[in-house]
């Protein structure tokens, strides 16, 4: 019920045709810069605490820049950014600015090349130097390289070593900036080596850069710099001599979309922003496959090409459940099934009694799986009206089939989201009091005392808002029950590849889990769990298990479900209250292509999740001990 943030988004646009061509079509050369605004607005959902756009003119004028950025913090930064681009547009004259030619000889931002980016940080680093795209500079067209990814790298620290190994000395410890140096100094060493070739054809001056910058290949780049991250991410770059690329992690773990005709190559992370952008179908948009790479070439070539070979088929299932936008044709079907499959234990859950039950859901990004759910019902009594009627010895009366064909399933919008926790309030008491405030409920939209309520949500990680506000403003309906749902499995693992979740212990599931354990005096599989993982640490990576799966193996779903509830239950509410989550099976049969569910199972599909995670259980248990010693 508490947003999770989200990870980053990604755009890039590559123009085919000079600019004069889409002030003839289309009535204006920003063509590109327009729909590159849209495809970060269609994304907005992705990350919110900052955002960046990047350009290149392909252009060898000396002495004029040819590669702009613009970044900005904050919620608003794509109108900040786009307002500032305007800006520079002011003082030209409606002529000047309807010239194609002038625009691209004279303007900011009049190039061929386009690239965006929202941000979530997944570090808790801020600060407008850590908003992407991120550049590295030179004279040498060819060398300067423009960065920007949906990524989190796992193994920065050995990525950090190979880079001191070969003499450099990264400014910052990033996983952005280290994939930029590493990413740069490779590009060097591809311009070098057809600097060379070109001096070995007698070549001179100019003619050796532009040798060069028909000759690099992106592709090279990439396999020399690219095969030994590991982590979920999708890597999108330019250079400054007009190469654009874009990359997905051998695992599939991130998204990327693609879309290529006569006048653009664009990508973006979420199908719908390239179809409602440039007004495409579903299938005429392309998934970019693991370990693969989107280039366009300085003269507009485009290909796929296999950069490092794919290691798993591990895309992130949390993304078709919560993060995506629901307006992608597989994503809304998915999260409907995803509602529809869990009739049955909600069935359990209200003893049967559909006819004294209300449905509904919060919050809004649950609203798809609502309609699943509804469904599923709908076609439950239908199914109950059938068997009636069909067990009638004699011809149903006009009064009995009234009777049986009235029954329907109800469902009302019981709560709303109605203002936001003002966090300067620091004080304990004032601070819960206005937490519970955050929805509002619709009054007398239930029976008290008679009607169960059942709200289902996307997925419960934290259990925070349901303790501060949910629990305490449903129980004002005053239902007979309250039950919980959840169209995702309890998440019970850490996320080490976008997501904001790094830690055990904020998750529900977890701090029930561990109470289970101490209730049950089974502390010794807590104390051989935590010696367990010390002991994978001391392995090779690629040989580490993820021993932390043994804490849940003594309890089924349902112990911990009630745990759980004892947990959050605030200490006014006496109504009767039960979780439902979906199925490990459940899932994976309504998102039958997106095998990643790391966060529910703890296979995590790369070894730096698996190593993380162990460290994150050791890290929980010694802050724990390390709390008992000092009070």
């Amino acid at each position: 019920m508490e947003p999770l943030k989200h990870e980053c988004g990604v755009a890039m646009i590559r123009l085919l045709k000079p600019l004069e061509y889409y002030q003839r079509k289309y009535g204006t050369w920003m063509y590109g810069l327009n729909k590159l605004y849209l495809m970060l607005e269609k994304q907005h959902n992705r990350g919110q605490e900052g955002a960046g756009i990047a350009c290149v003119k392909l252009a060898d004028v000396p002495g004029r820049e040819y590669m702009f950025r613009e970044r900005a913090e904050g919620k608003d930064a794509i109108t900040q950014i786009f307002g500032v681009v305007q800006s520079k547009y002011k003082d030209v004259s409606a002529e000047q600015l309807a010239d194609a030619d002038y625009a691209k000889a004279e303007l900011p931002f009049a190039g061929e090349l386009y690239m965006g980016h929202l941000r979530y940080s997944t570090t808790g680093k801020s600060g407008l130097s850590y908003v992407h795209p991120f550049l590295r500079r030179n004279n040498w067209q060819a060398k300067n390289l423009c960065l920007c990814g949906n990524f989190n790298m796992t193994n920065i620290d050995e990525i950090l070593a190979k880079l001191t190994q070969q003499g450099q000395c990264p400014r910052r410890y990033s996983d952005s900036y280290i994939m930029l140096e590493l990413l740069g100094h490779r590009l060097d060493r591809e311009v070098e080596r057809n600097f060379i070739a070109a001096k070995a054809l007698e070549l001179e001056n100019t003619d050796i850069t532009r040798y060069i910058e028909a000759h690099v290949k992106m592709a090279n780049v990439l396999k020399t710099g690219m095969t030994d991250f590991d982590g979920g991410y999708v890597v999108c770059g330019m250079t400054g001599s007009g190469e654009m690329f874009s990359m997905r992690d051998p695992w599939g773990i991130r998204p990327a979309y693609y879309y290529c005709d006569d006048e653009i190559v664009a990508l973006a992370s979420e199908r719908p922003v390239l179809q409602t952008t440039f007004d495409l179908q579903c299938d005429d948009v392309k998934e970019l496959e693991p370990g693969t790479a989107l280039l366009v070439r300085r003269n507009g070539e485009s290909s796929i090409q296999r950069i490092v070979e794919q290691k798993g088929d591990s895309a992130c299932s949390f993304e078709r459940i919560y993060f995506s936008r629901g307006s992608d044709r597989d994503i809304y079907n998915e999260r409907k099934r995803l509602g529809e499959q869990l009739v049955n234990p909600i069935l359990k859950a209200i003893d049967g009694d559909v006819d004294h039950t209300v449905f509904s859901f919060i919050p809004n990004t649950a609203e798809v799986a609502f309609y699943g759910m509804l469904h599923g019902f709908e076609r439950y009594v239908d199914e109950q009206k059938i068997k009636q009627i069909q067990s009638f010895e004699h011809t149903p009366t006009h009064e009995e089939l009234e009777k049986i064909l009235s029954r329907k399933v109800r469902s009302e919008k019981v709560a709303w989201k109605d203002i936001k926790l003002r966090t300067f309030i620091t004080e304990g008491n004032s601070r819960n009091d206005l937490a519970s405030h955050v929805y509002d409920i619709t009054y007398e939209s239930i029976r008290p005392n008679v009607d169960n309520l059942v709200v289902i949500d996307d997925s419960i990680v934290r259990g925070t808002t349901l303790k501060e506000s949910i629990i305490r403003i449903l129980n004002r309906l005053k239902p007979k029950k309250i039950i919980i749902v959840s169209s995702a499995p309890q998440i019970r693992y850490p996320d080490y590849y976008g997501i904001d979740m790094a830690r055990l212990e904020e998750f529900c599931a977890f701090r029930a889990t561990m109470e289970l354990l101490k209730e049950r005096g089974l502390h010794e599989l807590i104390d051989t769990t935590y010696k367990a993982c010390k002991a994978e640490l001391l392995k090779p990576k690629e040989e580490m298990l993820n021993c932390v799966r043994d804490l849940y193996k003594p309890f089924t779903v349902e112990e911990i479900n009630a745990k759980i509830v004892e947990m959050l239950r605030p200490d006014e509410v006496t109504i009767p209250i039960e979780l439902v989550f979906q199925s490990i099976d459940g899932l994976h049969e309504a998102i039958p292509d997106h095998h990643g569910d790391w966060y529910f199972t703890g296979k995590f599909p790369t070894p730096g999740g698996t190593k993380l995670c162990l460290q994150a259980f050791i890290n929980y248990i010694e802050k724990i001990y390390l709390y008992e010693q000092k009070f």
